[in-house]
């Protein structure tokens, strides 16, 4: 791709915004999509730099121009915008979507709007689940802790329907064949309960769909109650009604970006 010479250069802008980056990378730390979905609009002509149609591979600054969809996106503005990161106790019933045909409530109702920049969820919960969500307004540091290199660990409670041996969380740890591969529990410990309705902690290191319900599926057991209860270093605060939010202290995003340190 042809490179005009920079233009509309901002004093303000710093100089790691300056170095030149592929465009996924820096729209998504800037919060404009995924690398995935920056990927797709790439792609299909959607991301014009310098009055010329982005291709993949493409590097860029924070001085070029760059439009989506034929609309300018303002990188420097977006990128001096410091890091924030969210905590919100989900309930059941919400989706993590920002629209749904079937008018179901949706989580980022609930946010606080941004001056600039959008909200990004750190991974999602299912309709029938509840508890710890994140959300941000850095799309590296989203695409980091979602990325299933970095093997982060997910802890649920959850309810469990039925008989559990320790024949069985044997297996679950060890690794079960599902339709889409094998899947673990990094750790299993009961934690309470009565008869057939018994409480667990679980610990899985990747995001895939209805993970934790699927495994113990395969084992003939029902989950009756989903709970996220921590994402990395960050845990469920227990006074933290559902449906409100809180924000992270620096020093706690900090130690979120720490875990994230390899780049992926």
């Amino acid at each position: 791709m042809k490179r005009r010479p920079p233009q509309n250069h901002s004093p303000r802008t710093s100089s790691k915004s300056a170095q030149p980056e592929r465009i996924q990378k820096l729209l998504a730390q800037a919060g404009v999509g995924s690398r995935r979905q920056v990927e797709k609009w790439i792609a299909d002509g959607s991301i014009h730099v310098n009055g010329e149609v982005a291709k993949l591979g493409d590097k860029i600054t924070t001085h070029d121009i760059v439009k989506l969809k034929g609309r300018p996106v303002k990188l420097a503005g977006k990128l001096m915008v410091e890091t924030q990161v969210l905590i919100y106790h989900k309930p059941l019933g919400e989706i993590v979507s920002k629209s749904d045909p079937e008018g179901r409530p949706s989580v980022f109702k609930r946010l606080p709007r941004l001056k600039a920049g959008r909200w990004i969820a750190v991974g999602r919960l299912d309709l029938n689940t509840q508890g710890l969500l994140m959300f941000t307004n850095d799309g590296d540091l989203a695409n980091k802790l979602m990325h299933p290199s970095q093997q982060i660990d997910r802890e649920y409670a959850v309810r469990v329907m039925g008989v559990v041996t320790k024949e069985m969380v044997e297996r679950l740890v060890s690794g079960v064949e599902l339709e889409d591969g094998k899947a673990r529990f990094e750790d299993v410990h009961e934690s309470g309960g009565e008869g057939i309705n018994r409480w667990f902690h679980v610990v899985v290191a990747e995001g895939r769909n209805r993970v934790v319900r699927r495994l113990w599926e395969s084992q003939d057991c029902k989950v009756s109650r989903l709970i996220r209860v921590r994402y990395g270093t960050v845990f469920l605060p227990p006074g933290l009604p559902m449906g409100r939010h809180q924000f992270l202290d620096k020093k706690e995003i900090q130690a979120l970006k720490h875990i994230t340190s390899s780049d992926s």
